[in-house]
């Protein structure tokens, strides 16, 4: 650890990197603080606090920013949510699918494609949190006096200030993505669950039996078995991968021979990553928001009533939901028939496969299996712990769900940040090969 910490340090550019990256989520956690103008912010927190279901979801996801009602109170969720919908249109949309297969150029104009739709849904969003807090104004249960005016003046002004602080917010981990180290997106949702710990951890000890709780000691041990187990067991899972024998066959290419070496395909269970839960979590927030737009729907509210964290019903929605993004997320990072034709091209084999459509059918087939494994352990990791909320009122930091995504993202920005070790020793290495091989040889001049 000490080597590594030393050899960042003599690294100028992952060093920029990784203060880049620190200095954006400083950045983002700087503008948490900012509140929407013209709403209170203690009664605002008081109520997010004292309230249940989604509000602690939504609130988790923004790193606390619903209980501050501030500039990023949507977060990143517009974007996430625009992302799925492109995604999901890629595949039953041809000219979609044309652009996302022209490389490059394509995937800018999708990525363009899909800034538009985060500033329509961040609109969308802006209103329908807008009319929530004109509804709580009015109707009291502890909210009263959250908004310091109201009507159209107040609403415009949210729409337009929660839509550039998504917007931002966009910008910002594109940003840290392409400057930075790590996945931006994740990271900022990672920044938000992380500043929620010690809060968490505060309130965790006020339930035990010494500050008056009913939390005793055997209980708080066994919980934090539980959440050191599900640690261990998404570091194990994230790890894992199925790996598939490759050959290469021999060439001749005038008197040298190249290839005949021995690799291996890596599947991982996962391939997906934290992409499901999140976008999963992000489908379920969405009608709490057409639910506080239109108050007199039956259909929403029914999903109001029963779309809350730890119910029968919002968990069967939220696996269903997992397995499928965890499936369709695979299918579009990973292509067999792709990867089967580059393998034949450059005479690569799978042993006792034919090559060709085979191979391409064999690694379809071995990569489901793995998938159904890695989807059961999302599934499993999202949903097994909430019987800590419901027996013991745990706060909602301890759920599966941002476990997942603390523990799955740090492995991989740890994971990046290797690379970029790796990538600089093997230079260097290859450098002074190189200058070693020179010195000899103006050696060996001299002395001639």
């Amino acid at each position: 650890m000490a080597s590594s910490v030393a050899s960042i340090s003599k690294m100028p550019e992952l060093r920029s990197r990784i203060f880049f990256t620190l200095l954006m989520l400083a950045v983002y956690r700087i503008g948490v603080f900012i509140t929407v103008p013209g709403v209170n912010r203690e009664i605002m927190q008081d109520y997010v606090q004292s309230a249940s279901g989604f509000l602690g979801l939504f609130n988790m996801f923004s790193g606390g920013a619903i209980e501050q009602l501030s500039i990023f109170a949507l977060g990143i969720m517009p974007y996430i949510s625009a992302s799925i919908i492109l995604q999901l249109l890629t595949v039953v949309v041809p000219t979609l699918d044309r652009l996302n297969k022209e490389g490059e150029q394509g995937r800018r104009k999708i990525n363009q494609w899909t800034r538009y739709g985060t500033v329509a849904l961040s609109i969308v969003q802006g209103f329908g949190i807008a009319a929530y807090l004109s509804g709580l104004n009015e109707q009291g249960g502890g909210a009263e006096g959250v908004l310091l005016g109201g009507g159209m003046g107040f609403t415009l002004m949210t729409v337009l200030t929660l839509t550039t602080g998504a917007v931002f917010l966009m910008w910002l981990g594109e940003q840290i993505t392409e400057r930075g180290i790590g996945n931006g997106i994740s990271l900022i949702i990672f920044a938000g669950i992380v500043a929620n710990l010690p809060d968490a951890v505060v309130q965790t000890w006020k339930l035990t039996e010494w500050e008056g709780g009913t939390i005793t000691a055997p209980v708080l041990v066994g919980i934090g078995v539980i959440v050191v187990g599900v640690i261990g067991m998404i570091c194990f899972f994230e790890r894992g991968q199925r790996r598939i024998p490759v050959r290469y066959a021999k060439k001749v290419v005038g008197q040298r021979m190249y290839g005949g070496q021995n690799s291996f395909l890596p599947l991982k269970v996962n391939t997906a990553g934290v992409i499901p839960p999140i976008f999963a979590s992000s489908i379920l927030l969405f009608p709490q928001t057409l639910a506080s737009m239109f108050p007199e729907s039956g259909a929403l509210d029914f999903l109001n009533a029963n779309l809350i964290p730890g119910q029968l019903f919002y968990n069967v929605v939220y696996v269903a939901l997992n397995v499928f993004f965890v499936f369709f997320y695979t299918a579009v990072m990973f292509n067999p028939i792709d990867v089967a034709d580059n393998m034949k091209k450059y005479g690569g084999f799978i042993p006792g496969i034919r090559a060709g459509k085979k191979t391409a059918e064999y690694i379809d087939r071995v990569l489901s299996r793995i998938t159904v494994g890695g989807a059961a352990y999302i599934s499993a990791v999202c949903i097994l712990p909430t019987f800590l909320q419901d027996e013991f009122g745990v706060p909602f930091f301890f759920g599966g769900t941002a476990l997942l995504i603390v523990v799955a993202v740090a492995l991989d920005t740890v994971q990046q940040i290797e690379s970029h070790l790796i990538t600089r020793n093997y230079e260097g290495f290859a450098t002074k090969q190189g200058g070693g091989k020179r010195g000899r040889g103006g050696r060996g001049r001299r002395r001639g």
